[in-house]
């Protein structure tokens, strides 16, 4: 059966704390790769959406220069399990992903980079994330069937991130951390100013 449900907790951590977690991941656990993101998020902008009560996640994003057009549906927050459905396209066809969704009305989104360092360590995927210039973040995840048991899944999560002394963000405290990274660290991108190839001149995507 085809596992699409993603059970994922988030919290904060300092760069140190990473140095830490990546020896002992390494020794204990297992090195999967390195993530070069850029994603553009279309539902911070939709008023049936929004940040707190979103329930639809709808975003392209590019990883290691692999275009994506990604929904995920269910809430979010410091601890969440959502449906994910992705269609993966062909590198070089970001910027015809950004048009096909400015044609059909979706023209304004949250402009993101992150790079993140993933391991797998007692059956738990561990992705450390970076957002360049302002600050670190976790997410800690399993991928399930449909019928598996995500609040079993979530319980063993949290008890690997206890033992590892990890903060779980509440969701008012995750909430408020993407609030910050909007108004710090992220960009606002609206399609009414793109130009043609803008991603791929700017990220060479």
């Amino acid at each position: 059966m085809k596992k699409d449900i993603e059970v994922e907790i988030r919290g904060p951590i300092e760069k140190e704390k990473i140095d830490q977690l990546e020896d002992l991941f390494k020794k204990e656990g297992h090195f999967k790769k390195t993530k070069e993101r850029i994603l553009i998020d279309y539902s911070t902008f939709l008023p049936e959406e929004g940040i707190e009560n979103r329930q639809k996640d709808i975003r392209l994003r590019v990883t290691n220069g692999i275009p994506e057009v990604i929904v995920k549906l269910g809430g979010w927050g410091g601890s969440e399990n959502r449906k994910e459905i992705s269609v993966p396209t062909n590198k070089g066809e970001f910027d015809k992903l950004v048009q096909i969704f400015g044609a059909i009305g979706l023209k304004k989104g949250v402009l993101c980079i992150r790079k993140s360092q993933i391991y797998d360590y007692k059956e738990i995927e561990f992705a450390l994330v970076e957002v360049p210039g302002h600050s670190y973040f976790y997410e800690a995840e399993k991928i399930l069937n449909s019928d598996e048991d995500s609040d079993k899944a979530k319980k063993e999560i949290k008890t690997v991130c206890k033992e590892l002394d990890l903060k779980i963000f509440t969701d008012k405290d995750y909430f408020s951390y993407i609030e910050k990274l909007n108004d710090e660290a992220n960009e606002i991108f609206d399609f009414d100013e793109y130009k043609d190839n803008y991603f791929k001149k700017r990220f060479e995507l």
